[in-house]
């Protein structure tokens, strides 16, 4: 797969992404050595490439790399918060479509949360109350819906990137994580993306306790310390009501 005059890096969070030059066109490179995310990443273009939602195309695939067409907008997390919050309830209904279509063959499960509750049980966390909500039907997942996942311009979402870590997993759950990860940056949008999906609030926040785990555990595990001591200092003030 030559390509050709790389260029700055404009979207993707995770593995090694850039601009490139090839046969004419920018297009994005996507470097992963997981092959397991690669393929997940792969497995879920290729079988949204028809689906109507804002997604690259796969242009081409080898082991460890792929090249996809650049979408234009910006992350959400470059706006300024009241544009955020808009659409972030924007994305929702997105996230909703993405839900009801068939996933493909191959893709990974999703996490598993009484594992998580298990290790984060074992470390040193401050106390959560963790409990597994009631299941809902397996569906297509990204996997890590967040505000730097989401493109923009002009008030349009125009793209989701970084397929990843897609699965088959709870609908709710992604949800969730998506609205109570992106509270943590500012309180009102676990109400707007769980509004604009159209789902029950308490229902969604039921998850929360699991990603806030969830979500220690990576730090503790990869850091940075200061973020584990900030997330360690706000989980403490957790409601156990």
């Amino acid at each position: 797969m030559p390509a050709e005059k790389p260029r700055r890096i404009l979207q993707g969070a995770v593995g090694a992404v850039r601009l490139v030059e090839h046969a004419g066109r920018t297009l994005v490179e996507k470097r992963m050595p997981d092959p397991r995310r690669h393929d997940a990443e792969v497995r879920a273009l290729r079988a949204l490439a028809n689906s109507g939602l804002p997604i690259p195309q796969l242009v081409a695939d080898e082991a460890g790399t792929i090249l996809m067409t650049r979408l234009p907008g910006d992350r959400l997390d470059a706006g300024n918060a009241d544009e955020r919050i808009d659409l972030l309830r924007a994305s929702a209904p997105l996230m909703r479509r993405l839900h009801e279509l068939t996933p493909p063959s191959g893709l990974p499960p999703g996490p598993d949360d009484a594992l998580i509750i298990r290790r984060y049980r074992d470390s040193a966390g401050p106390p959560l109350p963790l409990t597994v909500p009631p299941p809902q039907r397996p569906s297509f997942c990204h996997g890590d819906w967040t505000d730097g996942n989401v493109l923009a311009t002009a008030g349009v979402v125009t793209g989701i990137v970084d397929w990843e870590a897609a699965h088959v997993g709870d609908p709710l759950r992604e949800l969730s994580r998506a609205a109570w990860g992106a509270s943590l940056k500012d309180p009102r949008s676990f109400d707007a993306l769980v509004d604009g999906y159209g789902a029950d609030r308490e229902a969604a926040w039921a998850w929360a306790p699991i990603h806030a785990a969830e979500l220690w555990l990576w730090f503790a595990e990869a850091g940075p310390p200061e973020y584990l001591a900030q997330l360690t200092a706000t989980l403490r003030d957790w409601p156990h009501g």
